[in-house]
């Protein structure tokens, strides 16, 4: 089995149907002694950034849906850190997270598209082993 590390990716088994995570594939971003943390990054949330009030002020840009942890939220990947400072960035060329306002220009302004920016609401989250339990059983494969 692959090691379970920051940068890969892990999709849901049949193990899972009938559960959030039915047919999703995610993104570790941080896996360490406190456990594991991953962004639903095939499922859209229904939503634009611009239907959310505190960014009526947006452009239209598609929301992902993350995960069901901390759904007030949200959260930044991008491959954009010439325009979002703060990013942290995992093995895979990713940054996670940065300067919001900078994330909102760089959409208001098209200076980055959806293939260089996803936002999300919600995140996954497990503690320590949890995750690698969850493999152990069958419910993810790492892919």
């Amino acid at each position: 089995m692959r090691s379970l590390k920051a940068g890969i990716y892990i999709k849901s088994t049949d193990a899972m149907n009938d559960s959030f995570f039915e047919h999703t594939t995610l993104l570790i971003v941080e896996h360490n002694e406190s456990g594991s943390v991953g962004f639903v990054t095939n499922k859209l949330f229904g939503k634009s950034l611009h239907e959310l009030i505190e960014f009526s002020h947006s452009k239209q840009f598609p929301l992902m849906d993350g995960g069901p942890v901390d759904r007030d939220h949200l959260f930044v990947l991008h491959n954009r850190p010439d325009l979002i400072e703060e990013g942290k960035e995992i093995p895979n060329g990713l940054y996670f997270g940065g300067n919001m306002e900078q994330v909102i220009q760089a959409i208001n302004t098209r200076a980055a598209d959806k293939e260089e920016i996803q936002v999300f609401i919600g995140y996954c989250g497990w503690d320590a082993g949890e995750l690698e339990a969850e493999i152990e059983e069958g419910s993810w494969t790492i892919i």
